[in-house]
């Protein structure tokens, strides 16, 4: 099998990249292949360096690894999830204080989903989330309690619904995990716990990759 891994950062998995002693080539795991593409943070980094990538190589599976913020404070922080629905969460036109989605308009899909063989399923027995994907992370009372009855998300990136487009235009296999480094709020570092997400999530996907493929 030949797999993308795809992160907005090398920050968020460099556990795996040392784990697997990444040298900047393709990592060979077990008898799969592995491309690692770091694509920068936001919706459009993501798409066009997927776009490059796929365009110069075929892949069996897409794996997008990540951190997300939480708008559901029964997923504790550290938790690994499968974002298995992403929404891009302003894509559209204001409409005086009405919200019009680029569906609304006529223009494309704002829902995005994952897509994989059934045998990976077992991904891993992790819980099942719709994420959000946007421009501006939610730092705004006012603004999250907008977004929470709009959209009624449980975590939101910077990239997710990205991934999931470019992997659907190919198309490709697809899976987002992310791990839960804060709650969306009022924007306070003092609350969040990056350091714990990534270790749980690398935990995960090494785990995952040297016995669930």
């Amino acid at each position: 099998m030949k797999l993308l891994i795809v992160a907005a950062t090398s920050i968020e998995i460099n556990p795996l990249l040392l784990a697997f002693k990444f040298d900047g080539g393709s990592l060979k795991i077990g008898e799969h292949e592995a491309d690692i593409l770091i694509t920068g943070v936001g919706m459009v980094p993501t798409a066009f360096a997927m776009g490059q990538k796929m365009a110069q190589k075929q892949y069996d599976l897409a794996l997008n690894l990540g951190i997300a913020g939480s708008f559901d404070q029964d997923l504790p922080i550290g938790e690994v999830v499968s974002v298995s629905q992403d929404v891009f969460a302003d894509w559209g036109a204001e409409d005086d204080q009405d919200f019009l989605s680029i569906d609304d308009l006529g223009f494309g899909d704002s829902v995005q989903h994952e897509s994989y063989p059934k045998y990976l399923k077992k991904n891993a027995g992790l819980r099942q989330v719709k994420g959000i994907t946007v421009n501006k992370a939610h730092g705004e009372e006012m603004t999250i309690a907008k977004t929470k009855t709009r959209l009624k998300p449980q975590v939101e990136s910077m990239e997710g619904a990205a991934f999931f487009y470019a992997c659907r235009q190919v198309p490709i296999n697809c899976i987002q995990i992310r791990a839960i480094s804060n709650y969306v709020e009022r924007r306070n570092r003092d609350n969040w716990n990056i350091g714990l997400a990534v270790k749980n999530l690398n935990r995960w996907a090494i785990d995952f990759l040297t016995t669930s493929l």
